[in-house]
C-alpha cells in the first residue's frame, strides 16, 4: 500500500459571505490536486475580497481589478529544506459571479478553481498550449474523481 503523505493545508478567510465552501471542502480539493506529490507539503488557502485580490493582482501581474485565483509558489532558500510550496489566493465574488454566468455549481467551480491554484504550486502552467493541454487533462482527472463534472 503507498504511504500517505502527510499535508499541511491552512484556510484562511479574509472576508465573511454567504456560500462559502467550508474549510474541510477546501482541504479535500487541495489534498486530491497533491495525491501525487510524493513528499510532504504545506501550503495555504486564502480566501478574499475585490480589493485584496485587486491590490495583488495589480502588485504581481500589473493587471488592473481582481481575477478568479493567483497562486505564489514558494522558491525556497538554498540550503534551507521545506514543505512549503506557496499560497492559494482566490477571490470569492468573482468565482460566485463566474459561477451563475457559466451556469456552474458554485462547489463545482471552488473545486476547480482550488486545484488550479495547487497545480500552479506544483509546477503546471498554462501559457503553452501543451502546457495548457498537460494542465486541463490533470484537472479534469482530479474533478471527475472528486465526483464534479470536467470544467472543460
Amino acid at each position: 500500500m503507498p504511504e500517505v503523505m502527510e499535508h499541511d493545508i491552512s484556510v484562511q478567510y479574509a472576508l465573511v459571505a454567504a456560500g462559502l465552501p467550508q474549510e474541510s471542502e477546501i482541504r479535500a480539493w487541495a489534498e486530491r490536486a497533491l495525491q501525487a506529490h510524493q513528499r510532504p507539503a504545506e501550503l495555504v488557502v486564502r480566501v478574499v475580497d475585490e480589493a485584496e485580490m485587486t491590490a495583488l493582482n495589480r502588485r504581481y501581474r500589473g493587471k488592473d481589478g481582481p481575477t478568479n485565483v493567483l497562486a505564489f509558489p514558494y522558491g525556497g532558500m538554498d540550503g534551507i529544506p521545506g514543505d512549503l510550496l506557496g499560497d492559494v489566493v482566490i477571490c470569492a465574488p468573482v468565482v460566485a459571479a463566474e459561477a451563475a454566468r457559466q451556469d456552474k455549481p458554485s462547489a463545482a467551480h471552488w473545486a476547480h478553481l482550488v486545484v488550479h491554484g495547487v497545480l500552479h504550486l506544483l509546477g503546471y502552467d498554462h501559457h503553452a498550449q501543451a502546457d495548457a493541454a498537460r494542465m486541463e487533462r490533470r484537472e479534469s482527472a482530479l474533478l471527475t474523481g472528486l465526483g464534479f463534472p470536467d470544467p472543460w
